[in-house]
């Protein structure tokens, strides 16, 4: 990993915070190679049930570091192209291949290439003093890191070009009213409230989890009929299951008790 990329294991739960607090958490490409790694790992490791993202100190993530970026201003069209794709969209694409759930825990300020970031979760809480923007606009950019495709899956089409075209903040408890995250928690409770969550998916059936999360994702690419096709391929794979069969026996007997 890297110094400013921390990555623990525990009860079942794999936790990645962003460390590098005196920049916001801004993030370097030594930190994105370790992020992609980690979720590598998380996927190997059968130890690892759920993932938990956050920030450390104030900050969630501010984006890219911007001293960072002006080290490659004169780069061609063609080579910062590559570095997107090639190093900071690994994120998503890495994202959509961990069929383990991914719980966002934004404890503050997100913006630009971190809010994207953020949204890539399955879940996401906020602290009440996080807040949110898309700032690209501001420094004459486009949203790189993913954001253009998750934001108006999230807020709809109008709400994440008004996002994406003004770069205005949005506090933790807008993001909550237009779908940004699914829940404000106060900011001494968010770790525990996100962990606890996390604790609680670990100990559910995992099959059933992974393939639910599979389902919803590969369903919003799909017309009614082939979803339930897939969900009908699931089901079959789920009931032939020991976990499926140890549930229903353990409802059969409390129902007789």
């Amino acid at each position: 990993m890297t110094e400013n990329l921390r990555f623990e294991i525990a009860d079942r739960v794999a936790t990645i915070t962003l460390d590098r607090p005196e920049r916001m958490n801004a993030f370097t490409f030594a930190m994105i190679d370790a992020w992609a790694a980690a979720i590598g790992e998380c996927r190997r490791d059968d130890r690892v049930r759920v993932v938990v993202v956050t920030g450390a100190g104030k900050a969630f993530c501010s984006g890219g570091d911007i001293v960072e970026m002006q080290d490659r201003l004169n780069q061609t069209p063609a080579q910062r192209k590559h570095e997107l794709y090639g190093r900071i969209q690994r994120i998503p694409l890495a994202l959509e291949d961990l069929d383990k759930p991914v719980l966002v825990a934004v404890n503050g300020v997100a913006t630009g290439a971190g809010m994207d970031l953020a949204l890539q979760g399955d879940i996401r809480y906020a602290a009440e003093s996080a807040r949110f923007a898309e700032t690209y606009v501001k420094v004459g950019l486009v949203p790189g890191a993913g954001g253009a495709h998750f934001l108006p899956r999230l807020v709809g089409v109008s709400k994440a070009l008004e996002l994406f075209w003004t770069g205005d903040f949005v506090s933790a408890q807008e993001a909550e009213r237009i779908g940004l995250v699914n829940k404000v928690v106060p900011d001494n409770e968010l770790m525990a409230h996100v962990i606890a969550l996390a604790e609680r998916i670990a100990k559910a059936p995992q099959l059933s989890v992974r393939l639910i999360k599979r389902a919803i994702y590969q369903g919003m690419r799909n017309d009614l009929r082939t979803n339930l096709d897939l969900i009908s391929s699931h089901y079959a794979v789920v009931t032939a299951s020991d976990d499926h069969r140890q549930l229903v026996e353990a409802f059969k007997n409390r129902k007789k008790g």
